[in-house]
């Protein structure tokens, strides 16, 4: 019984007494009653100290492997705590024991507190994450344009649950955020151009918002769509709305200037100017500032082009009787100052493009209207020579009228009105003793304007310094005629006294009968002083002042010195071109002048 006393058995002795003890002296007791043979007493004692070992292997065995069960229980939860701090980001937790004390179990029965706060916290910092990490997911999603795809997989990294982890996620949730405002900022901007550019130009806001994507619409119900080709869209429809309202405001303006222009051409009432002047205000405005609701829409352009029109074909038929008042003051002008005169042929070719629609009315308008003011500023700077020259035309006038009238040889005799003839012949004759005097202030004040504007003085087509140069030769020849004419009558008086004192002592009576032709004071010397005064009568038709008289007055000139006076004074000097290359047209002479 001695092999039953190990370490285990001494520990349990108590028991051994109470239990074992007591069953193996009853089973002695019964073996020697029986007689058993001791070998196989020890044979018997032999298996039941087997038994019993193998009973405690077993129960050391199963305390080994719950031994280690508690070692990688602990182990695993030390494991696990210290990833959980990794993974956490953290170094410790409070009230966590540092060393190691106690029994496995109480070792254990210490750190699952702390795992279980770990857990704890790690599930709340996964929910964190899933949270903050599904808004990015989403808001990207929105930013990209894929709102309505379903719904994405969030994939958390558990290694990395740290704070600084998710301060980042949550920075990028945040730009992510600001970059979500900013677009729907933008989109909103977008939205609220269109709508006011569709008010200005009368067109549907909603309808063209719907074409640049139903979600943009707030009656829809949806998520606004801010991707960049959205965004992207809204500005080149918002750019298409701001070209289209420049193009509208730049017809506008053209037909405003051109409803501008018909008016004042055509003198429009101001009644029938009123429905139209709001066209006419966008003149001055530019494209910004244009902002009130319906201002360029479709009609009023259509409207105004319509009434541009119907005022054009009014034009057209009032542009005949505008440019005929023009031609006529203008014609009335040149006639006044004796310049060039726009030919008939001429005006009638313009009409001619006028019916036509060659012509562009207000720049013919306006071409007249320059040719006007030349016309005026060159009759402002002839009037004080042209004032001298109509005095030296009445002085032409009246010298012409001494001269018939002393031909007559009956203005002394009595009968009604030969007083005030008398009266005008002394007037008359102090008006041609000054003409002298006249002529040469004359020509001193044309050479002085022709050398102040390189240019010659033109009176009805011809120089006037050769009418004046003519002018003073005839007179001088004229004065030498008179000079010998004078001669002329002496001799022949002399010789008449002669004549008649050889026929008083002729020895013939007979020979008396012989007349001899009359030569008195009225015969040939008239019929020579006619032939004489024929050039200066040339010139004193200038008493005229018919601008188309082309066949009188100095018709010897043109005639005579036509070639030397182009080649010395060349072409006229003033004249006028229209605007327009198809129907130019220069202001041309229309004949010799006439005073």
């Amino acid at each position: 019984m001695g092999s039953f006393q190990t370490p285990i058995g001494m520990r349990s002795s108590a028991l051994l007494e109470t239990s074992c003890g007591f069953l193996l002296q009853e089973l002695q007791i019964i073996w020697e009653e029986i007689g058993e043979d001791k070998f196989e007493r020890e044979k018997v004692l032999l298996d039941m100290e087997q038994e019993c070992l193998e009973v405690y292997r077993k129960k050391v065995d199963r305390a080994n492997t719950s031994r280690a069960s508690l070692h990688q229980e602990l182990a695993e939860a030390e494991a696990e705590f210290t990833h959980l701090l990794l993974s956490l980001g953290e170094r410790s937790l409070p009230g966590r024991p540092e060393k190691r004390a106690g029994t496995l179990k109480e070792q254990l029965d210490s750190i699952t507190p702390a795992l279980r706060e770990m857990r704890l916290r790690k599930e709340e910092r996964l929910n964190q994450f899933r949270v903050v990490q599904g808004q990015i997911q989403r808001i990207s999603a929105e930013i990209a344009g894929n709102s309505d795809d379903a719904l994405l997989t969030i994939a958390v990294n558990e290694n990395d649950l740290s704070l600084k982890r998710l301060e980042d996620y949550q920075n990028e949730l945040q730009r992510l955020y600001n970059e979500k405002n900013e677009r729907l900022q933008q989109v909103e901007k977008y939205i609220d151009k269109i709508h006011s550019l569709s008010t200005i130009l009368g067109k549907d806001s909603s309808a063209i918002i719907l074409q640049v994507h139903p979600s943009l619409n707030d009656l829809c119900g949806i998520t606004k769509n801010i991707s960049d080709a959205i965004l992207h869209k809204l500005n080149i429809t918002v750019e298409s709305l701001y070209e289209e309202k420049q193009n509208r405001l730049d017809k506008l303006h053209h037909l405003g200037k051109a409803l501008s222009n018909l008016w004042n051409l055509m003198d429009t009432p101001y009644r029938d100017r009123q429905p139209f002047s709001h066209v006419v205000n966008l003149l001055s405005v530019s494209s910004a500032e244009v902002s009130d609701p319906g201002s360029l829409t479709l009609e009023i352009v259509q409207q105004t082009e319509a009434e541009v029109i119907r005022l054009d074909q009014q034009k057209a038929s009032k542009m005949k009787e505008l440019f005929q008042k023009k031609q006529e003051e203008l014609e009335f002008i040149c006639k006044k100052s004796h310049v060039e005169i726009p030919s008939r042929t001429e005006m009638n070719n313009i009409i001619s493009l006028i019916n036509s629609g060659e012509i562009d009315h207000s720049d013919l308008l306006m071409s007249m209207d320059e040719q006007i003011s030349r016309a005026k500023a060159e009759a402002s700077s002839r009037k004080a020579i042209m004032e001298k020259v109509e005095k030296w035309m009445l002085a032409r006038d009246e010298e012409r009228w001494l001269e018939e009238y002393s031909m007559d040889e009956r203005r002394y005799s009595v009968s009604r009105g030969a007083h005030k003839n008398l009266k005008r012949a002394e007037r008359a004759r102090i008006m041609v003793s000054r003409m002298p005097a006249l002529v040469d202030l004359l020509i001193k004040m044309t050479r002085s304007w022709e050398a102040e504007r390189n240019k010659i003085f033109l009176y009805d087509q011809v120089p006037l310094m050769e009418i004046l140069e003519e002018y003073n030769i005839l007179r001088q020849e004229k004065e030498e005629d008179k000079k010998r004419q004078q001669s002329w009558e002496k001799k022949k008086v002399q010789s008449q006294v002669v004549f008649e004192r050889d026929n008083t002592y002729a020895s013939r009576p007979g020979t008396s009968t012989r007349r001899v032709p009359n030569r008195s004071l009225n015969g040939s010397p008239e019929c020579s002083a006619t032939m004489n005064k024929r050039l200066p009568m040339s010139i004193q038709q200038l008493g005229s002042n018919n601008i188309y008289s082309g066949n009188q007055g100095i018709s010897f000139i043109k005639d005579g010195r036509k070639i030397q006076r182009k080649k010395i004074f060349g072409e006229p000097v003033f004249t006028s071109h229209m605007r327009d290359d198809a129907s130019s047209m220069v202001l041309t002479h229309y004949g010799p002048f006439s005073p």
